[in-house]
């Protein structure tokens, strides 16, 4: 990206007001979210408090980083841009924030990482089975909470959750092979990502009063958004900085993701991507495929012959010469126009939806 274009973006962004959006979103759902998640019988509750950064290993109170409440911001911004309020959507807000981090429990056992947010993840610290099930427990909460308060939203959430593990698998399945389309890669995306920002955005406006086809335009919106939000998340898996990511160098290259860079690089320019497809073919060291034909992470195994920090290096400039980049970029600006296109078909009001725009450009063109 130009840096010309950066700054505009940035402009468009209004990183202040952004996060002063992110400040007032977590003030109204993290109370909730505790009350929630205090419901949970122990050692469930012990996990998911460390796990959003409210305790430490020792289930002493702490205040480490809890996640920035994105898809909680998406629900309430809509439920606004609807003609609601805000609050009336803060019980559907938690319950996609209960399945959004769900899912990343079970991502961080399914891929072996060992960190997220600048701190141990919950399988590392507290094991496999109790990270697993500590996750499950955010799932069957996050239905509780929604059926208390929006019984109409629970069939939402539910295709959600249905389409997001669908994209979870397909992500695995890809994994254990070279020859992946674009098309492929972007509807595992539309699943796994989309899927909870579009039900994100849908059970927001129908809370603040949005019948069915206006609520479906912004579920558009919120799909769209998605796929643009894993263009920009699967940069950042490649070329993020760990200091702001929180996690490892190179850690969708490490664990052998087919992210859409990749997918782009394999098709693209020619020695790099032939380069790419060998040692994606040979499992970049010669590690053993596990159970379901995934090759381990470095962080899973911690073999000698796990892929080298020159190696990742080396890799990284395949990608990037192979049009990887690139192509990830300019695919990240294209869904963001067709997020923001429907958007402005549900008539969204103001100020809410001058909120959702800079939202949009800041999740698309974040550098977390």
């Amino acid at each position: 990206m130009r840096e010309t274009d950066t700054v505009q973006h940035r402009e468009a962004a209004g990183a202040g007001p952004v996060e002063e959006v992110l400040r007032r979103v977590r003030e109204l759902c993290v109370p909730a979210l505790r009350a929630a998640v205090a419901e949970l019988e122990a050692p469930a509750r012990r996990a998911a408090e460390y796990h959003f950064g409210w305790v430490d290993e020792a289930g002493r109170r702490v205040e480490a980083n809890g996640g920035k409440a994105l898809r909680p911001a998406l629900t309430l911004l809509c439920a606004e841009a609807a003609g609601g309020q805000a609050d009336e959507a803060v019980p559907a807000a938690v319950a996609v924030e209960l399945v959004h981090n769900f899912s990343l429990l079970h991502d961080d056992v399914i891929d072996g990482d060992r960190t997220r947010r600048h701190r141990a993840t919950v399988w590392a610290v507290f094991g496999r089975p109790t990270a697993i099930l500590a996750g499950d427990s955010l799932l069957s909460l996050a239905f509780e909470v929604l059926a208390e308060s929006r019984p109409a939203g629970v069939g939402v959430l539910a295709e959600a959750v249905t389409r997001l593990n669908d994209g979870q698998l397909r992500d695995m399945d890809l994994e254990t092979r070279v020859d992946v389309s674009l098309a492929e890669c972007r509807d595992m995306a539309a699943r796994k990502t989309g899927a909870l920002m579009a039900a994100a955005c849908r059970l927001g406006a129908e809370s603040g009063g949005a019948d069915g086809e206006r609520a479906g335009r912004f579920a558009d919106f919120g799909g769209a958004l998605g796929l643009a939000f894993q263009a920009a998340d699967d940069l950042l898996g490649i070329w993020g900085d760990a200091q702001v990511t929180g996690k490892p160098v190179g850690s969708d290259l490490v664990n052998r993701k087919r992210s859409l860079p990749v997918t782009a690089a394999l098709a693209g320019r020619a020695p790099y991507a032939g380069r790419l497809r060998e040692w994606y073919r040979d499992g970049g060291t010669g590690t053993t495929p596990d159970a379901v034909g995934r090759p381990p992470s470095s962080s899973e195994t911690g073999r000698s012959d796990a892929p080298t920090a020159a190696e990742i290096a080396e890799v990284t400039g395949w990608v990037e010469r192979a049009g990887g980049r690139r192509w990830a970029v300019a695919a990240a600006r294209r869904e963001l126009d067709a997020g923001l296109a429907a958007l402005e078909r549900a008539g969204p009001l103001e100020p809410a939806a001058g909120r959702l725009r800079a939202l949009a450009h800041h999740l698309t063109f974040r550098n977390r």
